[in-house]
């Protein structure tokens, strides 16, 4: 068998994790433990994100004609991939934080939703919080006024209650 029939597999799978993707960030994961790598490959997992290292030239074919074309410059070295079709943020958010306690984990570059943003940028796009997040906060700050004044018309009901029963014991 060719050698380009046994990379088309690859690139084909590449192709189908990248095609609905909101984001995908490219990292160096040199210098990383096994335990270090287990651990990051369990907390991206858990929060639906697709981790796996692929030969550069693999990733350039698979990114071809879409989105991520643009991080060809960036795939040089040892390079692995997080990719979400949920959420745009989690890649960036977990690695960045993995980075803190894992010196040698290197964001390199990525794309969220179709933008390019080099490592600087990523660590920026990891301060947002998630989706889910942000939709809790937004119902609480709406809750938050309509359950304040339902407690000062119960506060208010419950002192019209109590002044007619205080002037009847008089």
């Amino acid at each position: 068998m060719a050698k380009v029939e046994l990379k088309q597999p690859v690139v084909q799978e590449i192709s189908e994790n990248v095609k609905d993707a909101q984001s995908v960030v490219a990292v160096d994961y040199r210098g990383l433990t096994v335990e270090q790598d287990t651990e990051l490959r369990k907390s991206l997992r858990e929060a639906g994100v697709t981790y796996k290292v692929y030969k550069n030239t693999m990733l350039r074919f698979a990114f071809k004609g879409t989105d991520f074309e643009c991080l060809d410059p960036t795939l040089n070295g040892p390079t692995a991939v997080a990719i979400s079709k949920d959420d745009a943020t989690a890649p960036a958010r977990i690695l960045a934080k993995f980075a803190e306690k894992a010196p040698a984990l290197e964001i390199k570059a990525g794309v969220v939703e179709g933008k390019f943003y080099d490592a600087d940028g990523m660590k920026e796009i990891a301060k947002i919080p998630s989706r889910d997040e942000l939709l809790s906060r937004l119902l609480g700050s709406i809750q938050s006024p309509v359950a304040n004044f339902a407690r000062v018309i119960k506060q208010i009901a419950e002192k019209k209650g109590e002044a007619p029963a205080a002037e009847a014991e008089a």
